[in-house]
């Protein structure tokens, strides 16, 4: 039941009351919820008070409307941790979702002098670029462009990524040892292409990440991700 002699708005009790229901678990996600008229009889307020929490749930993206059909749960976003090096296969299995790669493209390229000074390369020394589609329970995720030395990740093959995680090749079949990464990160418009295979509006937000990854002082790689605005955040703690 909502106070109405409380300190706070009606539709923030409102607000709350739904929260609750999707932390908990008892509203899940993709659920229907009850219509503006029903959450009016439940609640015991006027149909201003749940239009006006219904609109702050929408653009806190705790919810989502389907023309005709009513509003749902939305899924739930990824709180990424900044303190210690993660990797997206490894993140995905912590939260029961089931993760999932499509290679997009593999070649060999030459180090133009941008990318050879940031991987501390030679300019014009061979690099596997990797373009892939990073999925959960098949919704796609993040949209990633690596950059690898060839020298250090001989014969390297897509069908190799396709079927294992990048940090785990990397440990088992070249006996790599990652022992730092660099990240930056910038808001960005999702470009066409991008958007395109996230399956998301072109000019929508998303997390443009760029990571470079150390053994010992040699990077051994440089990756460009667009991660889905919607789907993700990312936190650090601070001592």
């Amino acid at each position: 039941m909502m106070q109405k002699d409380s300190r706070l708005p009606l539709y923030y009790q409102l607000m709350d009351s739904i929260v609750e229901k999707i932390d908990s678990g008892e509203l899940k996600e993709h659920d229907k919820l009850p219509s503006e008229r029903e959450l009016c009889e439940m609640y015991n307020v006027s149909r201003t008070t749940v239009r006006q929490a219904m609109q702050e749930l929408e653009k806190e993206h705790y919810i989502y409307k389907q023309h005709g059909k009513g509003t749902f749960v939305s899924a739930k976003t990824i709180d990424q941790s900044l303190v210690k090096f993660y990797s997206f296969t490894e993140e995905m299995k912590k939260i029961n979702k089931v993760p999932t790669t499509k290679v997009l493209a593999f070649e060999k390229v030459s180090s133009d002098a941008s990318l050879a000074k940031r991987m501390r390369l030679s300019e014009g020394e061979e690099l596997y670029k990797i373009t892939r589609l990073r999925l959960a329970d098949e919704v796609p995720m993040l949209y990633e462009i690596s950059y690898l030395p060839v020298a250090k990740f001989p014969d390297l093959k897509a069908e190799t990524l396709q079927k294992q995680p990048m940090y785990t090749i990397f440990r088992d079949l070249y006996h790599v040892q990652i022992t730092k990464a660099k990240e930056r990160f910038r808001s960005v418009p999702t470009l066409p292409k991008e958007a395109g295979f996230l399956q998301i509006q072109e000019g929508e937000p998303s997390l443009l990440i760029e990571r470079l990854t150390f053994e010992n002082d040699m990077v051994i790689e440089y990756t460009y991700t667009i991660a889905r605005g919607d789907k993700f955040t990312y936190s650090v703690e601070l001592t």
